[in-house]
């Protein structure tokens, strides 16, 4: 293994000192490659992202309320999602590179795993939301109405996860293997009817009952049973890649659970500790006032939003450079992965500039009360501080380190800054320091500061490129 690995090394050594003398070709089947996979992926993020602008925004009218106990409410939807982000994203790195080489057999034996662990884990989280929802949401707040409007929003959320877990499974195969279009698609007619039910239900139009926050959640679980099952019909009638038949989804041997779990349960146990440390910085803002929660939850809507392509760039390079490592052509990877860190770093800059310039109109966009506007704003300014080093760690450890296998020390670096050193600054900053939202949150971003450093020296030693495939 090691033998191997340093043979990489020393090929990429010699073809970075050799004549580029068809480096205008590769450049061009690169971009080409990048635009086809990146800009699907990036208009379904934008459409997304703006769903939960428009939610937010409806639910941000009826009360601070009603906006704090929702953003409390999807804190449990965070984690899971996470945990869901982790087995996909983790089972993405094995079905990118065996698509290298098309092996349909074994990318249905990689859904098969990726399901079974995303219904279990779902299945948890939906019952925590149906049965015991006051509980859940005493854990991200003591404000009473928070509590009470939060509680009645799981109580519906939580019949979309385990449809949500399914979806989340195939999307990523399907991404994988180069069909970015077709989730796109449907992921948009599900957006527009979600936001039509929003509009119908959170206020009582075309003769319905108003039911605020529980009409957003009833809208968000017809919207997603909808993009389930449209997603699930295509991709069979299609037969597509992942239209795989019960048999195939089972067909799982121990040598292979074992090549899975291997790769894929430090991506797992990656998202879980930095969702639960994620959880710990929304722990302390839910203890400062409905106000900061309010404004938390609305600065994490608008990151979103501005982020869609950042986080497509991310996505689309795992499936880039893992294709390639598939293809056991390792000369190209490294190459691949430095045109990347250029290209999120001139982006990164552009939307830092463009997010504090519009800090002001954005905070001033939702109707709220107008301390919670200026929290908003003031978080958004530091958020644009930060937005090129975020970029560049959603690079490095979810498009380059996870393509390549080096998992481990993904988990240990992205773990690492979020409980070692921004966690107990987090902590110190809102409970003995007693700072306002602004400084706490920039010190919850210091986790960022902390991983770009070590992230790139790791993307530059090469260590991170290994063909998962043909290992023993």
């Amino acid at each position: 293994m090691k033998k191997r690995k340093n043979k990489i090394i020393e090929e990429i050594k010699i073809i970075e000192n050799a004549s580029h003398a068809s480096d205008i070709d590769v450049r061009r089947h690169f971009y080409a490659k990048l635009f086809a996979i990146a800009m699907p992926m990036a208009l379904q993020n934008l459409v997304t992202s703006s769903l939960n602008l428009i939610d937010t925004f409806m639910i941000s009218s009826l009360s601070t309320a009603s906006i704090a106990g929702v953003t409390a409410a999807n804190k449990l939807f965070f984690i899971l999602f996470l945990f869901l982000f982790g087995i996909s994203s983790g089972s993405s790195i094995l079905t990118a590179q065996y698509w290298g080489v098309k092996d349909v057999k074994n990318i249905r034996r990689v859904l098969g795993i990726c399901l079974m662990l995303g219904i279990s884990g779902a299945f948890l989280f939906t019952t925590a939301a149906l049965f015991v929802p006051e509980m859940v949401m005493r854990i991200f707040t003591n404000q009473p109405g928070a509590i009470s409007e939060g509680a009645s929003y799981l109580r519906i959320i939580g019949f979309s996860y385990i449809p949500t877990s399914i979806t989340f499974a195939y999307v990523f195969i399907l991404r994988s293997t180069g069909n970015v279009k077709l989730p796109m698609k449907i992921s948009i007619i599900a957006i527009i009817l979600n936001t039509f039910l929003n509009w119908v239900l959170i206020y009582g139009n075309l003769g319905a009952p108003a039911l605020g926050v529980s009409g957003a959640a009833i809208a968000t679980v017809i919207a997603r049973g909808l993009e389930f099952a449209l997603l699930m019909g295509i991709i069979y009638r299609n037969n597509e890649v992942a239209a795989a038949r019960l048999n195939e989804l089972l067909d799982i041997n121990k040598i292979f659970f074992a090549k899975y779990i291997k790769t894929v349960l430090p991506v797992i146990f990656n998202e879980l500790i930095w969702a639960v440390g994620v959880t710990m910085y929304d722990l302390v803002y839910g203890r400062m006032g409905e106000s900061v929660m309010a404004a938390m939850g609305i600065t994490k809507t608008i990151e979103q939003m501005t982020f869609f392509f950042i986080y497509s760039l991310g996505n689309a390079s795992g499936v880039i450079l893992g294709n390639q490592m598939g293809t056991g052509d390792m000369t190209q990877v490294f190459y691949y992965a430095k045109k990347l860190v250029k290209i999120m770093v001139i982006i990164g800059l552009s939307m830092s500039v463009i997010l504090f310039l519009a800090s002001g109109p954005l905070a001033n966009f939702f109707q709220v009360e107008p301390l919670v506007a200026t929290y908003i704003q003031n978080c958004i300014r530091v958020l644009a501080v930060v937005t090129v080093i975020k970029g560049l760690n959603m690079l490095i450890i979810v498009g380059i380190l996870r393509s390549g296998g080096d998992t481990t020390f993904a988990m240990y670096l992205d773990g690492g800054a979020v409980w070692l050193v921004a966690v107990p600054l987090v902590f110190l900053g809102g409970f003995v320091w007693k700072l306002e939202i602004q400084y706490v949150y920039m010190l919850a971003l210091t986790e960022e500061v902390v991983k770009v450093s070590i992230g790139l020296y790791r993307v530059w030693s090469k260590k991170w490129i290994n063909n998962l495939i043909f290992e023993d």
